[in-house]
């Protein structure tokens, strides 16, 4: 049986939701979990929850690193931090993949010194999958690297090629470089000598191909299945997404909520047409929701580790799960060390 390994005090409210979304993965995909966390406190959640004994296990760790700690000091300091066992338990075999919700850093610094880095890439990477008018997209590094070179750009175009390969199928996926302009001259010093060396995407035979640049406003557009950037600007991308999909939803539900001084034959087909638009707000919601793709997985490690968002709820935890037990299942590491010694990436 496949086990994986969950931070079970990672997040802003954990345990309840990460406990509740660990199990309902383990039920609907038929694998394991080892909860790591207070054993006491852990089997108080378990109790109250239906579970199969036989596929839940708890390893013992008292310690949390929380959202305000610097990861590397904490690190140091808390042995026996859950994200720290957890990542031992991948390391030693015990588990083939790890879960958190927990400091982002830290889980990315945990795996990163007990993983180590998958041969010929330099720096790991948050992928985090975006809906877009047409199909999902990758958007990569979304807060690994706050400072990136160009070079690593570019082995974030290679692994994020691989990903979109494994998750959505795209046998040659479109790359865009997140810029200001889509003219080659446009962006930071980054931005144009990253442009120059993802050009070589479309020269060299690999199963990937540049679009070129890449607008924030046509992020969201579908014209490129993996875009890159560094961690910085993409972290700051992804989180305004998520607070303009909530501001326009709680907009349109207060308008849809405004009583109207129609006549009576006009409110009743007033009420229908809200009826309609809340029904696709409510499908519109769903198709931007993190938790309908739980996590980010952290690219470039030799392990599978993928990070929550601090609020996931219950259905977020159990999406991340079941994409750690589906990497795990596919040989996803191997996918990506192999991409990468294929491809004439250089290092820095």
């Amino acid at each position: 049986m496949i086990w994986i390994a969950v931070d079970a005090l990672g997040g802003d409210l954990a345990p309840g939701p990460i406990v509740a979304g660990a199990l309902a993965a383990a039920r609907h995909f038929d694998f394991g979990v080892v909860l790591v966390g207070p054993r006491e406190r852990l089997t108080t959640e378990l109790a109250r929850l239906h579970h199969d004994p036989d596929r839940v296990r708890i390893v013992e760790a008292d310690d949390v690193i929380g959202m305000g700690e610097a990861p590397s000091a904490a690190l140091r300091k808390k042995s026996r931090a859950t994200i720290r066992v957890a990542a031992d338990l991948v390391a030693r075999g015990e588990a083939a993949a790890l879960f958190s919700a927990g400091n982002t850093g830290a889980t990315v610094m945990a795996a990163y010194t007990t993983f180590g880095m998958i041969e010929g890439v330099d720096r790991p990477a948050l992928a985090a999958t975006i809906p877009t008018k047409k199909n999902p997209a990758v958007l990569l590094d979304v807060g690994a690297n706050v400072e990136c070179r160009p070079a690593h750009l570019l082995q974030f175009a290679a692994m994020g090629s691989v990903y979109a390969r494994v998750s959505f199928g795209i046998e040659c996926p479109r790359v865009g470089l997140l810029s200001i302009g889509e003219e080659e001259s446009k962006g930071n010093e980054l931005t144009r000598d990253a442009h120059q060396l993802l050009k070589a995407l479309n020269s060299r035979g690999d199963r990937a191909r540049f679009v070129g640049n890449v607008e924030a406003r046509e992020v969201y557009s579908g014209g490129a299945d993996v875009i890159v950037c560094d961690g910085f600007t993409g972290n700051i991308a992804l989180k305004i997404s998520e607070g303009l999909v909530e501001t326009a939803s709680e907009l349109i539900a207060r308008e849809l909520e405004q009583p109207g001084r129609d006549r009576p034959a006009r409110r009743s087909a007033r009420a229908g047409r809200a009826l309609g638009v809340a029904r696709a707000l409510r499908r519109f919601r769903s198709r931007m929701d993190y938790a309908e793709y739980g996590g980010a997985p952290l690219l470039g490690v030799a392990g599978i580790a993928i990070v929550g968002h601090g609020r996931s709820s219950a259905r977020a935890v159990r999406n991340a799960v079941a994409m750690a037990h589906r990497f795990a299942g596919t040989g996803f590491i191997d996918r990506v060390a192999r991409e990468i010694a294929h491809s004439t990436v250089p290092h820095q």
